[in-house]
């Protein structure tokens, strides 16, 4: 049976940009746009030529991409020709593939927002189109606040949907702009709108204001709606968009949609959607949500014994698809819950051969909950479980001892007569025969360790180059000053690959350091290195 044609929207580089915190250069937006093109996504908006100086200049241009490069724009101004409205004519005149016109398409939002009357809006948004086609542009328009406008004043929100399409239109897109509709209000009215407006010209535009947003992308696909917008890892304002890396495994490997529809994205380049997420996160400088559906760390991960049990005998007991389908892995997690399944779970992923009955699992499975109950957290931790069951079963090296390091922080004026904080940490590293002493200043006691540890390692300092801290977390265990801390750690190499270590001490520098530790002997484990 032929199956209909799904086309996916990548709206990360213009609507994702409006989350908090989120920025992009030229360069990660030239990056991303290469990426989703290569993962197969149809349309990439990358921006809103005009606006601001970088989209301006990525649009100054012709680029290749795999994606139809779409440039954002607004329909033209109340009171203005199209001819002679300069935003519109700055998206017009961009070197893109497509342009998405924003229109508004609520009674409410017309009278208050644009203060215009309610034809000379639909008489902007016909002469918008005619514009856009007459320079040789798909034509795609957003029709802002749709659900709302149409529970307003459903005649005028479906005249505002029947005005872009009859004028043209390749994709009129239906907007739940402030999140608000529910799945079940999405299906029913876009089966209505599809009366007016066919069904593969319709396109579904959902924020995440009640976490519905991919919900109600769905819904709009099974009443009729044929284009997805969203964003890599939801991304967007307020609480974001429809999530495309929870979306597109759905449509892939879910039969409801698999079954009936086809999208641009080949099932085999799944694999690489882990990679982007993350990839996308470290562009950004956030850490990634290990809570995401599909792509998140804990996507796949078990912590509770019988589950770790089940899932050697059978994987599919407690996953609802394959991990390494969307370029994850399973995880089964060691904590004071566990059982010696996990542990052995944990031990054969890692490829530390061990046998059943080897007496040895049991005291590590003990040492494991007793360091737990002192404020360990290996679950959370994976590299420092790892070198735990190494040098319990044999097998890692002693690459260095830290004979002593000290941390000092003074408070004082610059020479521009500036209040600054600086840091400075000694250290004195053995290895071998040889001694090297450290020092380095840092914008924190951490920070200032973290340098002086990593400076000078002799003979494994080529190993270390490419290692960085990519995050960093404190929790205070049993409150007040004299309590103890635990410190985890993320951190990351050259290759993009990720680890966590852990450190507990009542004393925060101390349990930084032993986390520090860790991570540059998981490192060197990691390359091969020997002692």
């Amino acid at each position: 049976m032929t199956r209909e044609r799904l086309y996916l929207f990548d709206t990360t580089l213009r609507d994702g940009q409006q989350m908090n915190g989120v920025d992009f250069t030229l360069a990660d937006k030239l990056r991303l746009i290469e990426l989703s093109g290569r993962l197969g996504l149809d349309y990439v908006e990358a921006g809103y030529p005009g606006a601001n100086p970088t989209d301006t200049a990525l649009f100054a241009e012709a680029r290749e991409s795999p994606a139809r490069l779409t440039a954002f724009g607004m329909t033209r101004r109340p009171g203005r020709s199209a001819a002679n409205d300069p935003g519109l004519n700055a998206t017009l005149d961009a070197k893109a593939d497509a342009v998405c016109l924003v229109a508004k398409a609520s009674a409410y939002q017309v009278r208050v927002a644009l203060q215009a009357e309610e034809g000379e809006n639909l008489a902007a948004i016909r002469d918008s189109v005619t514009a856009a086609k007459a320079a040789g542009r798909e034509v795609l328009v957003d029709c802002e606040h749709f659900f709302d406008g149409f529970k307003e004043k459903p005649d005028y929100a479906l005249a505002c949907a029947q005005a872009a399409y009859e004028a043209g239109a390749r994709w009129v897109v239906l907007c739940d702009t402030n999140g608000g509709t529910l799945p079940h209000e999405i299906e029913a009215i876009i089966t209505e709108v599809a009366q007016s407006v066919p069904g593969e010209h319709l396109g579904i535009h959902a924020h995440d204001d009640t976490g519905q947003a991919v919900a109600n992308s769905l819904a709009a696909v099974r009443a009729g709606a044929r284009q997805i917008q969203g964003t890599l890892n939801g991304l967007g304002e307020r609480c974001g968009n429809a999530n495309l890396c929870t979306l597109i495994p759905t449509l892939l490997l879910k039969p409801d949609f698999a079954d009936r529809f086809e999208t641009g994205v080949p099932t085999a380049r799944l694999e690489e959607l882990t990679h982007l997420s993350r990839t996308l996160d470290e562009m950004l400088n956030r850490a990634p949500d290990p809570h995401a559906p599909y792509v998140g760390a804990s996507a796949f991960a078990t912590k509770a014994g019988i589950h770790a049990s089940a899932i050697m005998k059978d994987p599919a007991t407690y996953e609802h698809v394959p991990p390494e389908r969307v370029g994850n892995r399973r995880r089964v997690m060691v904590s004071d819950q566990a059982g010696r399944s996990n542990v052995l779970a944990e031990l054969d992923r890692l490829g530390i051969p061990v046998k059943k009955d080897d007496p040895r699992l049991s005291r590590l499975l003990d040492e494991v909950k007793t360091r737990e109950a002192g404020g360990y957290a290996y679950e959370a931790a994976d590299a420092s479980f790892a070198l735990l069951a190494r040098r319990i079963l044999g097998g890692v090296p002693d690459y260095f001892t830290v004979e002593r390091f000290s941390v000092s922080v003074e408070r004082r004026y610059n020479v521009r007569g500036e209040m600054v904080t600086v840091a400075e940490a000694i250290v004195k590293v053995r290895i071998g025969e040889e001694v090297m002493i450290s020092a380095a200043e840092g914008n924190g006691p951490v920070n200032a360790l973290d340098l002086a540890l990593r400076k000078d390692l002799g003979k494994y300092q080529p190993l270390i180059a490419g290692l960085k801290l990519t995050d960093y977390r404190v929790r205070i265990l049993d409150g007040g000053t004299e309590a103890v801390t635990r410190v985890l750690l993320e951190s990351a190499d050259e290759t993009g690959e990720r680890w966590t270590t852990v450190g507990v001490s009542p004393n925060i520098i101390d349990a930084s350091f032993q986390a520090l530790s860790d991570s540059i002997v998981w490192k060197l484990v990691k390359s091969g290195a020997a002692a």
